[in-house]
């Protein structure tokens, strides 16, 4: 077996997300480099790391070709031989096809699941979080299958910090006459989102079983607004922003509405549920997935 080794540069989420864009249109990549991108820790979203995978030592050429995906200045790229093994099935290591409610997440290198009714998707390694692997991700594709086996009905829906877009392709799925809209701060997702949503046979556009991406911070945001108001929102964030959000997500939803929460620790869930409360919305449903909260919450029927 010839040598395996392996590139990692250590970056913020905004540009290791833009390196594995700019791989994707780079038409001079080679093909015998994977590169995959992954948060450092559960607790440090905005950390990241990239890996490229080689099945040689890294020469000059691979290390400049790594350094050109990152505008700028690049960050430092450390080099490490791994041991004998199968060096494309080590970078895939830990994204294993997940199962959450009927929904199977995969990378296209797995096959899908063709049990009746599953639902499949398919995500690149390279996008981790977001793919389903995350204890949040995973726990909102659960709530959303139970919500919609519990008769929730969906006309209007918004994902907050969509990341690849997948919390939105499964509103879809469950509800498929549904108005969509997906939105993240991050101005690389749009591209991320656009390609899923060409993998996966989700149509873009703004009416009825279409998706619409935009780029905005939290609810502040012209499309968001207009599209409004929602009978379902999705936010897979963080603690510090859904407490801060809630009131805007009372304002942009009808009465009766759900919303589905995600991105905080157990340990900070009261503070977002009373923050929620103050907003007019009420608990549903909670589930634990590892350390983190999933809550379904509703919102006050008004007279």
């Amino acid at each position: 077996m010839s040598d395996s080794w392996k590139l990692t540069a250590f970056a913020d989420k905004a540009t290791v997300q833009a390196a594995l864009v700019a791989q994707e249109d780079a038409e001079d990549w080679d093909s015998e480099l994977v590169i995959a991108g992954f948060e450092v820790a559960d607790d440090r979203p905005d950390d990241w790391r990239l890996d490229v995978y080689l099945p040689r030592k890294p020469s000059r050429t691979d290390r400049a070709m790594v350094a050109a995906l990152f505008a700028g200045k690049a960050p430092r790229l450390s080099a490490e031989k791994l041991p004998d093994t199968d060096w494309v099935a080590e970078s895939q290591q830990g994204l294993d096809p997940i199962r959450a409610g009927r929904f199977h997440v995969h990378t296209p290198d797995h096959a899908p699941d063709t049990a009746p009714g599953i639902v499949n998707f398919a995500i690149p390694a390279s996008q981790a979080f977001g793919t389903g692997q995350h204890e949040t991700t995973a726990g909102c594709l659960a709530m959303l299958d139970a919500m919609k086996r519990r008769g929730t009905i969906v006309r209007n829906c918004a994902d907050i910090g969509t990341g690849t877009g997948l919390l939105a392709f499964a509103a879809l799925a469950l509800w498929p006459r549904a108005l969509a809209t997906a939105s993240d701060i991050d101005p690389v997702c749009r591209g991320v989102v656009e390609l899923n949503a060409a993998t996966n046979g989700v149509r873009l556009g703004g009416g009825p079983g279409q998706l619409a991406m935009t780029i905005a911070d939290g609810m502040d945001d012209a499309l968001l607004l207009a599209r409004a108001p929602y009978d379902l929102l999705i936010a897979n964030i963080l603690a510090g922003p859904l407490i801060e959000l809630a009131p805007d997500f009372a304002r942009a939803t009808v009465p009766g509405a759900n919303l589905l929460l995600a991105g905080l620790l157990e340990t900070q869930e009261p503070a977002v549920r009373a923050a929620c409360r103050r907003a007019g919305f009420r608990l549903a449903a909670r589930m634990v997935n590892g350390d983190w909260s999933i809550l379904w919450l509703r919102k006050r029927l008004q007279s």
